[in-house]
């Protein structure tokens, strides 16, 4: 199948989308472009009412409201290069976002719904799946979910980072078939264009998995907090739990009706050949890693070619400090990430007992009640971190 078929086979068969849509697309420098939340909400309408089902996650809070404090003459707002000033914001912004919203779907008979999420909301498995029958309540009932971060509450290590990450976890938390995220862009450059005028733009991207992300991509938008790094990210993880991306811009006219009409625009990326299950994908991505193990030649072997376990045998170096049962990086002695993984045994621990045989364990420890240091089970190679 070429890529052009797939593209569309994909869209014919897509049911449930998830559209992530950032601020340089809603905002302009005076704030929130109430416009622009119109044009987006007659697109999404129109694809709503051919059936499909649909999860928007949006930026634009946080502009939205520093664009009202700018408004007031508020010069402390202008820069809002602190936490509490950013949470701030968007506590003023959210709601004049969200009733932009309401009001732009209402003219088509949509209801909408706010979702806050936090990352610790999706990290414990017992909030994840009530969020999980949350929405999809909501997308029984036919209503239109718009995500966004719970910036108020959110504390800096909790905090997904940017909303291209929040809609590559949103991916998962709704099983959906689709991922469109919009940008300023036309798509995706083989090289920055802000810097290589003459980068062309890509029509799809075969393998994201052998992309060279941070070469390819460099800088941010002035009003975001992503950039293309983040979108491809989370286009890599979409791909490993089966599901395509297309990026493409959210600025040209009526683009959602022209894509799903057969339209060959933006970038198309296709899902991995190879899916990762639900449970890993949550595993790798609902918590930053705390800590990393080297490995050497023979156990990296083992684990990329042989889809084997971890062993203590095969540890080359430990570093930092965490505790059994933590999310960890595995590394190559050359420094080349592998993946991810839940460690068996603390730091402490694994330094004792690396480059020991398995029998080893407990004559070491005074107990052996795992023969590996990461179970395969526990593993996700390759992840996009």
């Amino acid at each position: 199948m070429t890529a052009g078929e797939d593209r569309k086979a994909a869209l014919e068969r897509a049911r449930r989308v998830v559209v992530k849509v950032g601020s340089a697309i809603l905002t302009t420098k005076a704030g929130l472009d109430p416009r622009a939340v119109n044009r987006l909400a007659d697109q999404l309408s129109g694809l709503h009412d051919r059936g499909l089902e649909l999860v928007l996650v949006s930026s634009g809070a946080v502009a939205a409201g520093r664009g009202l404090m700018r408004s007031l003459n508020q010069e402390s707002a202008l820069e809002l290069t602190d936490l509490p000033g950013r949470q701030a914001a968007s506590a003023i912004g959210q709601s004049r976002l969200m009733h932009e919203y309401d009001e732009a779907f209402a003219r088509y008979g949509k209801a909408t719904a706010q979702v806050l999420l936090t990352r610790d909301d999706l990290r414990h498995r017992q909030r994840f799946l009530n969020a999980r029958n949350t929405m999809r309540r909501l997308l029984d009932w036919r209503v239109i979910p718009i995500v966004n971060e719970n910036d108020t509450v959110a504390v800096a290590e909790l905090e997904f980072g940017d909303n291209d990450t929040l809609a590559s976890l949103t991916i998962d938390l709704i099983q959906a078939d689709l991922f469109i995220n919009l940008t300023s862009a036309d798509g995706v450059f083989d090289k920055n264009p802000d810097q290589h005028p003459e980068a062309r733009c890509l029509t799809c991207i075969e393998d994201i998995g052998a992309l060279d992300l941070a070469r390819m991509c460099s800088g941010k938008t002035s009003v975001g907090s992503g950039g293309m790094y983040s979108k491809l990210r989370a286009a890599r993880r979409a791909a490993q739990l089966g599901v395509p991306s297309l990026v493409v811009s959210g600025r040209t006219p009526f683009v959602l009706e022209k894509v799903f009409d057969g339209a060959e625009m933006g970038t198309w990326i296709p899902a991995c050949g190879h899916r990762v299950s639900h449970r890993k994908f949550w595993m790798a991505y609902h918590a930053d890693p705390v800590g990393e193990i080297r490995v050497d030649a023979g156990a990296a072997k083992a684990l990329t070619k042989g889809g084997k376990s971890l062993l203590p045998a095969g540890i080359a170096g430990v570093e930092g400090r965490f505790a059994k049962g933590a999310l960890v990086r595995i590394s190559g002695a050359d420094g080349l990430e592998l993946g991810v993984g839940l460690s068996n045994y603390s730091a402490a621990d694994l330094r004792k007992i690396m480059g020991r045989r398995t029998s080893e364990i407990e004559e070491v420890l005074g107990q052996a009640p795992y023969p590996e240091a990461v179970h395969r089970d526990n593993m996700l190679l390759d992840a996009a971190l």
